[in-house]
C-alpha cells in the first residue's frame, strides 16, 4: 500500500512513516535469536552516535510508549523519597506536569518551577532553586514542550545543573534526532526519547540514554521490575537480548527507519527538514489569517500551536473531519485557557506536504462556512 492511500499524520507522534520502514514489519523474529539480537544491538550503537556518546553513555531500550520509559527513568535514576531523591522539574506544559505526575504517584520528593505555557524555562530560575534547597539531586527538563510548541533552552539549563553538582533528566521525547543534544558539550545523566518521534519509526519502543558512571549505581532503586533500566542494561550486556518480549516488529522497524535517517543526512538534514516545513506552515497559516500561539524565538520545529478561528461556525470536531476527508489528520490543542489547534512538521510526507495541508486547512474553513480567522476573512 503506498503512503497516499491514507492520510497525512501532522501530529508529534504517531507520525507518517515511509513504505520501507512499514515493509520492515512484515517479517516476524524470534525474540532470543542472534540475528533479532544484532538488530538491537545496531539500534543501541546507533544511538548513542547521534549524541556522540559512545564513550560515557549507555542506550537502554525499553518496551512500550515514551512515557514508560521517563518513568522507567525518574524510578531508576532518582532515589526514593526516603533515601534522599528529590526532582526538581520545570513545569512549562502538558509534558512537564505528566512528568511531575510520575515523580509524585513514585513516591519521589518533588518541586517545580511554574511558568506559562508560552514562556520558555529560565536557567537562572533553575540556578536559584538549586542554590536555595541543596536537597534537590536532580532536575528533569523537557526539551520540547509540545503542549505548546517550546524548544527549551537545554544547553544552558545543562550548564547550571552541573554548576550545582545535580544530575540532569531530559525527556527529548519530541526533539530526539532533529535538534542536537552533543554528550561532549551538554551534560547530562539521562536524555528520553522514542522510537515513533523524529526517528520516523513506527511508536511503541522507548530508549534511555544514561551516563554510564550513574548507571552503575543504580541498582535497587527501582520501584519496578519491569521498568528498572539497571536490571534490563545488566541484562543485555550479558546476553544481547531484552529481558522480557521485546516489541520484535517495532524494533526491525525502528532499525530500518535509522538507515533512512543516515542516508538521509541524520541530524542536520532531518533537522533542517522539519525547519522548513516549519517556516513553510507557518507562513501558509499566517496568509490564511491564522495567529501562531508562539511567538517565533520560541518556537521547536516540531509542532505549532494556533488559535482557533473567531467565527461562529468554527467547531473543531468538524474542522478536523473536513481536514481529514483532504488527506490531512491534525491534532487538537493541549491548552487548558484558549481554544486552539497543533499541527505538527515532522514525518516522512515530504516537503510538499505542507503547502498541501495549508490548501486542506483553506478548503475545510470555507466548506464550513468559516470567514473570520483572526483580523482577515478567507477569500471567497
Amino acid at each position: 500500500m503506498s503512503q497516499t492511500s491514507y492520510p497525512v499524520l501532522l501530529t508529534p507522534g504517531p507520525l507518517t512513516t515511509s513504505d520501507r520502514t512499514r515493509h520492515a514489519m512484515l517479517r516476524d523474529w524470534g525474540s532470543w535469536d542472534a540475528d533479532f539480537n544484532q538488530i538491537t544491538t545496531r539500534i543501541r550503537q546507533r544511538v548513542l552516535d547521534i549524541v556522540h556518546g559512545q564513550a560515557t553513555h549507555e542506550c537502554v531500550p525499553m518496551q512500550g510508549s515514551g512515557t514508560f520509559s521517563v518513568e522507567a527513568t525518574i524510578g531508576t535514576l532518582v532515589p526514593r523519597g526516603d533515601q534522599g531523591g528529590h526532582v526538581l522539574v520545570p513545569n512549562n506544559g502538558a509534558y512537564c506536569a505528566r512528568l511531575a505526575r510520575i515523580c509524585k504517584v513514585l513516591g519521589r520528593k518533588l518541586t517545580t518551577i511554574d511558568y506559562s505555557e508560552a514562556e520558555q524555562v529560565n536557567p537562572a530560575d533553575v540556578d536559584r532553586a538549586l542554590a536555595a534547597d541543596p536537597s534537590i539531586t536532580h532536575v528533569a527538563l523537557v526539551h520540547c514542550e509540545t503542549g505548546a510548541g517550546v524548544l527549551n533552552p537545554l544547553h544552558e539549563v545543562a550548564q547550571v545543573v552541573a554548576k550545582h553538582g545535580r544530575g540532569l533528566i531530559i525527556d527529548a521525547m519530541s526533539a530526539f534526532g532533529a535538534i542536537e543534544i552533543d554528550a561532549r558539550q551538554t551534560p547530562f545523566d539521562a536524555v528520553i526519547a522514542a522510537s515513533g518521534k523524529c526517528l520516523e519509526g513506527p511508536p511503541g519502543m522507548g530508549f534511555v540514554i544514561v551516563r554510564r558512571s550513574v548507571l552503575e549505581k543504580c541498582e535497587g532503586n527501582a520501584h519496578s521490575l519491569a521498568l528498572d533500566l539497571y536490571d534490563q542494561w545488566v541484562y543485555m550486556q550479558k546476553t544481547t537480548q531484552w529481558r522480557f518480549t521485546p516489541p520484535t516488529h517495532i524494533v526491525a522497524a525502528l532499525d530500518e527507519a535509522m538507515t533512512q535517517y543516515i542516508e538521509e543526512g541524520s541530524l542536520a538534514a532531518r533537522g533542517g527538514r522539519y525547519a522548513r516545513n516549519c517556516r513553510a506552515l507557518i507562513d501558509g497559516m499566517r496568509a490564511l489569517g491564522f495567529r501562531t500561539y508562539l511567538d517565533d524565538e520560541l518556537q521547536a520545529p516540531i509542532i505549532v500551536t494556533f488559535h482557533a478561528p473567531a467565527d461562529p461556525a468554527y467547531e473543531f470536531k468538524t474542522f478536523y473531519q473536513e481536514v481529514k476527508k483532504r488527506g490531512y489528520i491534525l491534532y487538537p490543542g493541549k491548552l487548558t485557557q484558549l481554544e486552539t489547534f497543533r499541527v505538527g512538521c515532522i514525518g516522512h510526507f515530504g516537503e510538499a506536504g505542507i503547502p498541501g495541508a495549508v490548501a486542506a486547512v483553506a478548503d475545510a474553513l470555507k466548506a464550513m462556512g468559516v470567514r473570520q480567522i483572526a483580523a482577515t476573512a478567507v477569500a471567497a
